[in-house]
């Protein structure tokens, strides 16, 4: 069974730094897609950034130049570095998944991002 962990959440204050880890068990397969996700209450989920196995990212306007996604294809593990952080970044934050050979795509429970003085 594929399971979906995300850790490293917690409470920054304003202009600092936490690095979110993605860990995916229960495959054999490679990863096609990773995407980080986060969700306020109240509102959507909403994309914050992806990568794909060829190596190709994107990001939300909103993190552009402050959050960087990663990889490490071997350990079936992503990250999501958030440097510069701001208030109107806290939320739940999500990892995503999609592996091409089972055709299907998974989600974590979560991890919770405070910013805050």
């Amino acid at each position: 069974q594929v399971q979906v962990a995300e850790s490293g959440g917690g409470l920054v204050q304003p202009g600092g730094s936490l690095k979110l880890t993605c860990t995916v068990s229960g495959t054999t397969f490679g990863i096609y897609h990773m995407g980080w996700h986060r969700q306020t209450p109240g509102n959507e989920r909403e994309s914050v950034a992806g990568i794909w196995n060829d190596g190709n990212t994107n990001y939300a306007d909103s993190v552009k130049g402050r959050f960087t996604i990663s990889r490490d294809g071997a350990k079936n593990t992503g990250y999501l570095q958030m440097n510069r952080l701001k208030p109107d970044d806290t939320a739940v934050y999500f990892c995503y998944v999609y592996i091409a050979n089972r055709g299907q795509g998974y989600w974590g429970q979560g991890t919770q991002v405070t910013v805050s003085s």
